[in-house]
């Protein structure tokens, strides 16, 4: 019965679905007139205490200062379409006012982060980033579901949280909605797109820890 045994950790939804997502932004971008570089970065051992990105941090390719902002990019559930899109550590900087821009076009909103307690803002990659005070935005897929409402964006949650979540089970699945995926990316891409064309340097808000 063991030969049968799955032990593999497949990562389908954290995070091969932003790792995908990634790569589409990054085709995409490659047809666009940009005004500015854009930097696609994948760095490694998130889970042993972000040790890809602080070293990326430590040693860049492109100096801290020149870095306008950042998106992050983690997991993204295929629990279909949302009203909402949730910003980790929200209330950080301006660039939660230039989404808020594109989820409108989108009818949608962004939803806070419903568990601030578990720090998450302080876990992922992005941390790196904030911690030489380059802006960064890290959202994740919303909550309230267009087909079911919160019940079922928390039920959705919770299912996958005990039973894939960093186990063998967190496989693909041909029966899932990529169509909020989509819609997540594709609200990512319009931001990126945005701060590559324009010259606007988004800020902290006033008061944040990493303002200085």
């Amino acid at each position: 019965q063991d030969f049968y045994r799955d032990d593999i950790f497949n990562g389908a939804v954290d995070n091969a679905t932003g790792i995908a997502g990634m790569l589409e932004m990054a085709e995409a971008m490659k047809a666009e007139p940009l005004d500015r570089s854009v930097l696609i970065l994948a760095v490694t051992l998130e889970e042993s205490g972000l040790l890809g990105s602080a070293h990326y941090a430590e040693d860049p390719t492109v100096p801290m200062n020149q870095i306008v902002a950042g998106i992050n990019i983690d997991s993204l559930q295929p629990l279909g379409p949302t009203h909402d899109l949730v910003v980790i550590g929200y209330g950080a900087s301006e660039l939660e006012d230039r989404l808020g821009a594109v989820l409108e076009l989108q009818d949608r909103v962004i939803a806070p982060d419903p568990s601030p307690q578990a720090g998450s803002f302080y876990r992922s990659d992005h941390a790196s980033f904030t911690k030489k005070g380059v802006p960064m935005l890290y959202a994740k897929h919303g909550t309230d579901v267009r087909d079911g409402g919160v019940a079922a964006g928390k039920a959705f949650a919770a299912a996958y949280t005990a039973q894939r979540y960093h186990k063998p089970m967190d496989e693909f699945d041909r029966n899932w909605d990529l169509s909020g995926i989509t819609e997540n990316i594709e609200a990512l891409y319009q931001l990126t797109l945005g701060l590559a064309q324009s010259d606007d340097w988004p800020s902290w808000y006033p008061g944040n820890e990493f303002e200085a």
